[in-house]
């Protein structure tokens, strides 16, 4: 987990680096996630490298400070992909289950975050997205209506 959402950040960050300074713009989305700003039994793999890639984008934020070069991170709540599916080691129903009742975010909806946060004036730098569906308030607190 920490290998692919920190590492694997910081990795692509510093690759794309250089032809972002050359060009005097530019802009590095970070995907992060409530996760990053919450936590919750059993996530604490998952929270760590969330909270890590907060510090990430600050600290980046912090580090770009002076040029063209904006940072965002977008952290969004309960979307529904294959994360819950390889959360749950394949259990289709498990994974069914954490949207069963509500409805989640789908990734169209943070495409959508993030291509309105980059596509912003170059001197407004959009610093976080928090996005989460109407049916939850906390990473645990989510209405459920029955089915």
């Amino acid at each position: 987990m920490y290998e692919v959402n920190v590492l694997g950040t910081m990795r692509a960050t510093r690759a794309f680096l250089p032809a972002l300074s050359r060009s005097e713009a530019g802009h590095v989305v970070i995907m992060g996630s409530v996760a990053g700003f919450e936590v919750y039994e059993g996530g604490a793999g998952y929270t760590a490298a969330k909270h890590a890639e907060r510090a990430l984008a600050r600290t980046l934020r912090l580090e770009l400070l002076g040029t063209q070069i904006r940072v965002t991170e977008v952290s969004p709540g309960l979307v529904e992909t294959e994360f819950s599916l390889v959360r749950f080691a394949g259990d289709a129903e498990r994974a069914a289950a954490v949207y069963r009742g509500m409805t989640p975010l789908s990734a169209e909806d943070v495409a959508d975050c993030i291509g309105w946060a980059v596509t912003r004036p170059a001197h407004v730098n959009v610093d976080e997205i928090v996005v989460r569906p109407t049916d939850q308030a906390t990473s645990t607190l989510i209405h459920r209506r029955p089915e």
